[in-house]
């Protein structure tokens, strides 16, 4: 009999906890309110407006709205993103019988995508819900059936910046919802994933980011920190909603933790870094920092964003190593961890939300005697450009200076581990790119975006640069190639980058666009549509314009260049005589682009840069021809240097290839050529002619051309 009453040993043995019940995670949820309350009490945005107010139901409702839209959005981006690229979409199963077997959906995939699909009906529910609010406390008016109402809200969505922006968002919740619950291929909840992304950019326009002194640093910047929020509150999310799926095995679990622990690294990096840029914005002196209600709650904020980050500094050091060797305990501080984790995160969503509805210590709107200058472009006319000020004058691009920065550290970590695996890697394709990523920042930063607001010739110094300079040094680096060495592939079902890099190159999108005549087309094509359509005006006027157009310009240089002299895989390149005959038409275009401008008599955006108010330097037209040399000038410049390079590599490609044909007949005694010597021999014979003619036929007659039958397969291949 055993001790303890009859009870096996093995029985009173306490066992391991499979995640967090449902109960504590409602937890996160009252703790959010609770400080959501505290920050609009602290912060003052429950107190009516002199001018105009709806009431204290829409004060306090409007907050509420907002707070739950958010948490709902960052869980559907979390949960999409553990279903794309953290877990395994299906598992083996037993059948009936011992050895029979079935592919079923796993658990936690099927858990997190309903995750998924209720987080997005909560989003399009709070959307609506926030954007009636917004009209009825600008408005002031009170919730009525009435036709004004509707045709005022009708309004509101149609002619205000911040009635559209919430329309958008509305849009595109229901289309990501619509999507959640009748999609599961993983390349469809890709799709999704980046438009629910894409659908927290119109939040990022609006609101006391979209009135600050620096517009574009101010929205860039907010943009960055709602989608690492995103991504890191929405992983954690869902994590604690998969937690009891993962199974026994504490391998799947240390699995999914330490892809995510790498991915919410990123996310802290990412929230931080940008808290504080945004901040700074803002919050323009130290005193307001400190003694102001909304610094405080700014300090109280970071603080708490630290404290996460410790946790998760403690997941990757102590948890993640002891799951893997099989501790039994800390799977229970795993969880504990992450609930606390969770709370902490609620309270921070809460104090965020307080936040955006209390006025920060500065004006935001523009003074009576605002130039010309700052109204069209959003800032103060610059000093006049020097060749000094080519290299003084900056103004952050936030977005591409992480971009920038976020793709050199990877790219570096790459070349590391490959190192240290033992493998080599050109040290100056890893120069090429730090250059490209570089080039990068100074054309989207310094002087050449700065000045390209108000002069035509630098904003052609810009757009050259974007799509003829740093896509060279891009795909010199070879980063497609660098991360197929790198990255190991999964086992276990689910997509990494690897498995998605390798999708991606093998779909039918890539085989188009990657196409030499479809990049040349749309590398020499879309710089006519860009400039002889509105979609310059929507570039220099709308924030969101600006950065399509750096996205824009650089993919299509990027691909024209990687179909010319580019190493990373692709569907198809042309040989290299045809690359060179491509080039050569594409510089054609560029000159007639250039010379087209050089001779324009019509001001490009007339109604833009003829009403900068700008004192110094040339004309608006005289400037506008100016930048038509530079098109002209500047831009065949780095096309002649990939045209020696596509040189080159035609000329080491032969090399290569008469190596090899040499390496065939040093190994078969020059077989090709002794055949040909045979025959002739053969012909000078009398009476052979006739047969010697026949068998010619089927001869090879070069020791230049294809190898014979007699050759290594190996070498064939």
């Amino acid at each position: 009999m055993p001790e303890n009453g009859g009870v096996p040993a093995a029985s009173m043995t306490p066992k391991t906890p499979e995640g967090i019940r449902n109960p504590w995670i409602l937890l996160a949820a009252v703790v959010a309110a609770l400080a959501l309350v505290a920050a609009l009490l602290f912060g003052g945005a429950l107190s009516a407006s002199k001018l105009l107010d709806a009431g204290p139901l829409v004060r306090w409702a409007l907050p509420i709205a907002l707070m739950v839209h958010n948490l709902a959005v960052a869980v559907v981006v979390g949960a999409l993103l553990f279903a794309v690229v953290i877990l395994p979409k299906d598992r083996v199963a037993k059948g009936r019988t011992s050895t029979s077997k079935s592919v079923e959906e796993h658990p936690a995939f099927s858990r997190v995508m309903a995750l998924a699909s209720v987080a997005a009906v909560v989003w399009t529910l709070a959307a609506i819900a926030v954007l009636i609010l917004t009209y009825l406390k600008q408005s002031g008016l009170a919730i009525s059936g009435g036709s004004d109402f509707t045709r005022g809200l009708v309004f509101f969505m149609t002619d205000i910046d911040s009635g559209r922006a919430w329309l958008a968002i509305c849009i595109f919740a229901a289309v990501v919802t619509t999507l959640c619950f009748g999609v599961r291929a993983l390349t469809g909840l890709a799709l999704t994933l980046i438009l629910a992304v894409i659908g927290m950019v119109p939040q990022a326009l609006i609101g006391h980011s979209a009135s600050a002194a620096d517009h574009q640093g101010a929205v860039n910047s907010l943009l960055l920190h709602i989608v690492g929020v995103a991504l890191w509150f929405g992983g954690i999310t869902a994590l604690t909603f998969i937690s009891g799926k993962l199974g026994k095995p504490e391998a799947l679990t240390a699995k999914v933790l330490k892809r995510f622990s790498s991915l919410a690294l990123f996310a802290f990096c990412l929230v931080f870094a940008s808290g504080v840029v945004n901040a700074s914005i803002r919050v323009t002196s130290w005193d307001a920092l400190f003694n102001s209600p909304y610094g405080q709650l700014i300090l109280i904020k970071s603080v708490a964003t630290l404290l996460l980050g410790a946790i998760g500094f403690m997941h990757r050091q102590w948890i993640i190593p002891q799951l893997e060797k099989g501790v039994r305990t800390a799977k229970r501080v795993l969880w504990q961890l992450i609930l606390v984790e969770l709370v902490v995160m609620g309270a921070t969503s809460g104090i965020a939300v307080g936040l955006s509805q209390s006025a920060p210590p500065q004006p935001t709107e523009y003074a009576p005697n605002t130039s010309p200058a700052e109204i069209l472009s959003g800032y103060p006319l610059p000093p006049e450009l020097t060749p000094v000020r080519w290299l003084t004058e900056w103004r952050m691009d936030w977005l591409w200076l992480a971009f920038a920065l976020g793709a050199a550290v990877a790219y570096l970590l790459a070349v590391r581990k490959l190192r240290k695996r033992g493998d080599s890697w050109p040290i100056w394709r890893a120069v090429a790119w730090l250059v490209g990523m570089a080039a990068l920042i100074y054309v989207t930063s310094g002087p050449p975006s700065v000045y390209g607001m108000v002069l035509f010739s630098a904003h052609m110094v810009d757009h050259m640069a974007l799509t003829m300079v740093v896509p060279i040094f891009l795909v010199l680096g070879a980063p497609v190639s660098l991360a197929l060495k790198t990255l190991r592939p999964r086992g276990d079902g689910s997509r990494g980058i690897r498995e998605w890099i390798l999708v991606i190159v093998h779909s039918r999108f890539s085989k188009l666009v990657t196409h030499p005549l479809f990049a040349a087309a749309n590398f020499a094509g879309s710089i006519v549509i860009f400039y002889y359509s509105g979609l310059f005006g929507y570039a220099l006027r709308d924030h969101v314009g600006h950065e399509l157009m750096i996205v824009h310009f650089t993919i299509t240089g990027y691909l024209f260049v990687l179909s010319l002299i580019g190493t990373d895989p692709v569907p198809y390149r042309f040989p290299y005589p045809l690359r060179l005959l491509l080039l050569l038409a594409t510089m054609a275009f560029h000159a007639f682009f250039g010379v087209a401008i050089m001779s324009s008599t019509a001001l490009l955006q007339a109604s833009y840069f003829g009403n900068l108010g700008r004192s110094w330097g040339a004309s608006a037209l005289a400037d506008q021809q100016i930048g038509g040399a530079v098109a002209w000038g500047i831009g065949e410049v780095p096309t002649v240097l990939v045209a020696i390079g596509v040189a080159l590599m035609w000329s080491r490609s032969d090399a290569r290839e008469t190596k090899r044909k040499d390496r065939a007949a040093d190994r078969n005694n020059d077989a090709d050529l002794t055949a040909y010597n045979n025959m002739f021999a053969q012909l000078a014979q009398p009476g052979s002619k006739q047969s010697s003619s026949s068998n010619a036929q089927g001869t090879k007659i070069s020791s230049e051309t294809k190898p014979s039958s007699q050759e290594n397969p190996e070498e064939k291949r």
